[in-house]
């Protein structure tokens, strides 16, 4: 069993991040970075975070996206909107290089903690901003969901015209995710700068022009060229046979991409003379005609197993794979292999399983050195970093501004 790393300096070591974000967007930002090295301060209201409430879970305030979301982070509770708390928040803002939230920028200054606010007492420091839409539009302020952005910007529509049923969500956090990375990279970026030039600045990563960058990237199709060179949308991506094709025992993924995969795929089944058939001579005669290629192929694929085709497209050289479940993706043995699959052993939640941090670093190894955090598990460690003593931080606790579990050492 991994264990957890006991020192670690991952390429992002000595970055400070004050991270108040809640939910999947904001934490799966900083929870990479924090993989990446960065020391990640977790702000949270004295309720928690809501994620530590999707269970399963073996204690309450732990479940699963919670724990895989903040691991190398550290929890402190300040309730903002009590006058101490704000005060304590600012005070740490004044030692990080990073302030991340996830509400309205309106909100923060009736908190007290607008950018100008900040900027008074740390003028190096980056104010990200990361909601659902852009403040410079009329959208600016609406409630956003990841639910909400995948049906605004054509996904659930997109699904609905691949598969000829009804409009659905990819089953996945996709926007949180997707637009999560683009608000790491705006972090990074914007502390380059501002080691660079000595000045912090306010930066605006929308969840709806996110998604509506990575749609748009792929789908914008005739409607690239002005006048309209065709419709939108890729053809391949849209076509009703894009999917895991059926064999005559079960299912598998199977891209047949380029001249020479054509080439032998026509060959594998004894047909070498479609080769030059004019709707599947080349790349773009084959884009022309998408959803006939993908149709025959379906048409062929039933007519072996699975283990034997998978057999002969390998022998061919013709990209293939099994159709893998969840399940199966956890005991992939390429995972294993490379120890993507991290089992370690959490101080309250026991045994867990997570993915590893992604990629490889020779001179700057990436780690998992903290496990996710117990709710203000950090709280009194947090606030003496910050310059506070001991008698200091019991007010803030007798006011009800902070938390330290250690009070109740019963609690998890």
């Amino acid at each position: 069993m991994t264990q957890l790393a006991s020192t670690g300096h991952g390429p992002l070591a000595g970055i400070r991040i004050l991270d108040l974000s809640s939910v999947v967007m904001g934490p799966y930002a900083t929870q990479v970075l924090g993989d990446l090295g960065a020391d990640i301060i977790k702000v949270e209201s004295p309720d928690g975070d809501n994620m530590r409430a999707v269970g399963p879970m073996r204690h309450p305030g732990m479940g699963h996206l919670y724990l895989h979301l903040n691991r190398n982070k550290r929890s402190i509770v300040l309730d903002l909107k009590n006058e101490a708390g704000r005060e304590a928040c600012l005070r740490l803002a004044q030692s990080c290089d990073v302030l991340l939230y996830n509400i309205r920028p309106q909100a923060m200054a009736r908190l007290g903690l607008s950018y100008e606010a900040v900027r008074a007492r740390n003028p190096r420091l980056v104010y990200v901003g990361a909601y659902g839409f852009s403040e410079a539009g009329p959208y600016a302020g609406r409630p956003a969901y990841d639910d909400l952005i995948q049906g605004q910007t054509g996904i659930a529509h997109l699904i609905q015209q691949q598969s000829g049923d009804v409009p659905r969500y990819a089953p996945l956090t996709l926007a949180d995710r997707a637009v999560g990375l683009h608000v790491a990279i705006a972090m990074v970026s914007a502390v380059l700068h501002a080691r660079q030039r000595g000045e912090g600045q306010s930066v605006e990563i929308p969840m709806f022009e996110g998604m509506a960058h990575l749609v748009l990237g792929d789908h914008l199709g005739g409607a690239t060229f002005e006048p309209p060179l065709g419709s939108t949308g890729y053809a391949r991506l849209l076509a009703a046979h894009r999917r895991p094709y059926a064999t005559s025992d079960g299912y598998i993924c199977l891209l047949i991409y380029n001249d020479k995969h054509w080439r032998s795929f026509f060959k594998l089944i004894g047909r070498p003379e479609l080769a030059q058939d004019p709707r599947f001579c080349n790349h773009t005669a084959r884009a022309q005609h998408i959803d006939e290629a993908y149709a025959f192929v379906a048409e062929v694929m039933r007519t072996r197993s699975s283990a034997e085709w998978l057999a002969d497209l390998a022998q061919a050289d013709i990209p293939s794979a099994r159709l893998y479940s969840v399940d199966d993706l956890i005991e992939d043995p390429h995972l294993r292999a490379t120890g993507f699959i991290c089992e370690q052993q959490h101080p309250s939640e026991g045994h867990l399983r997570t993915p590893a941090p992604l990629g490889r670093y020779t001179g700057t190894p990436t780690s998992i050195r903290r496990p996710a955090p117990r709710l203000g598990e950090h709280s009194r460690e947090i606030l003496r970093e910050a310059g506070c003593t001991d008698a200091e931080i019991d007010a803030l606790i007798a006011a009800r501004a902070t938390a330290d579990i250690s009070l109740n050492k019963g609690s998890i």
